[in-house]
């Protein structure tokens, strides 16, 4: 069942302020990098985290600076939330040479390694033994740390999901697995592909607690991942969050939604965090329009100011192909 939200979540009016100025620097983040996708700056394929900002700003903003964090590879509003700087982020994406990954990774692999996140993976639900990987190596150090990984619905269909959940359960490892069930993987509906309508019934069979919750909700998701953060760090292994939420953009930036109306998008647009939590915290005196207004010009001038760094950034060097191939190993006595 949901987790129902009534308090701020221990948080005080600026932390929460700065919660809805993550998310809508996602926003405006993402609505830029469609912009020039368009205009053919950026390559390959983009996938765009547009309705589902509440979860990586609510989850993240529960996890301590050392925790692990990994990605499917719609996964640009991660880093924003974990505060890797806009400009890197813009240039990775625009393939060059000051991206937080070289202009090697783009849109679907990028990664900051300073602030252990751990980049976006682009096979289903293949990056899910990685980060129990991570968690199997902070229990091995005796580290208090845990490792979280986001992934949609459609990866509890692959193997990896089940093998994954299986093992962290059977050596209690501190990971948090966060599915983030926007109902469709890529264009196929839920309902026409899973046997079972809620992902939560699946991973209550690996005995670890379980727990649905209104992913469009950034305070309830916070909420959520206070409580599977600390269950994983003291020990008692894994924790499974079902994040409820809505994309309102297609599977990538291509998708001509065909397996959708655009009635039911708009209808499902009354959800949106950034309707709502801006609502609830003008209607709790918790911020004027004036500072809502300053807010938005301000992260305007920020994205804008992403682009201009990364168009101006260096395309990298050919020789760099052939950097950064292998981890360098540790050096032993």
């Amino acid at each position: 069942m949901s987790i129902a939200i009534d308090t701020t979540a221990g948080l005080n009016r600026q932390q929460l302020i700065d919660l809805y100025r993550q998310m809508l620097t996602i926003r405006r983040f993402e609505e830029k990098a469609l912009e020039n996708y368009t205009l053919g700056k950026i390559g390959g394929f983009l996938h765009l985290y547009i309705g589902e900002e509440a979860v990586a700003v609510g989850a993240i903003s529960a996890l301590q600076p050392d925790d692990h964090i990994v990605t499917h590879y719609r996964d640009h509003g991660y880093p924003i939330a974990r505060g890797t700087p806009l400009g890197p982020l813009m240039a990775e994406l625009f393939g060059k040479a000051t991206g937080v990954s070289k202009g090697k990774g783009g849109s679907m692999h990028l990664a900051d390694v300073s602030r252990n996140f751990w980049g976006g993976y682009a096979i289903v639900a293949g990056h899910l033994p990685l980060a129990v990987g991570l968690a199997f190596a902070a229990k091995y150090r005796d580290e208090k740390r845990v490792a979280s990984v986001f992934f949609g619905d459609g990866a509890t269909d692959a193997g990896a999901f089940h093998e994954s959940m299986n093992l962290a359960s059977v050596w209690k490892l501190p990971v948090v697995f966060v599915c983030e069930n926007n109902e469709f993987g890529m264009g196929v509906r839920l309902s026409a592909a899973s046997a079972t309508q809620t992902m939560s019934e699946k991973a209550s069979n690996y005995g670890m607690p379980v727990r649905r919750v209104n992913g469009m909700d950034v305070l309830a998701m916070r909420q959520a991942m206070l409580e599977a953060a600390q269950h994983a760090r003291e020990g008692e292994g894994p924790f499974f969050l079902e994040a409820m939420c809505y994309r309102f953009r297609g599977h990538s930036a291509v998708d001509n939604e065909l397996y959708r109306t655009k009635e039911e998008v708009e209808a499902r647009r009354k959800d949106d965090p950034l309707r709502t939590f801006p609502e609830w915290l003008l209607s709790d005196g918790l911020i004027t329009h004036e500072e809502l207004t300053q807010i938005e010009h301000e992260v305007d001038a920020a994205v804008d100011e992403s682009v201009r760094f990364a168009d101006e950034s260096p395309w990298p060097e050919p020789e760099s192909l052939y950097h950064d191939i292998y981890v360098n190993p540790v050096e032993t006595e």
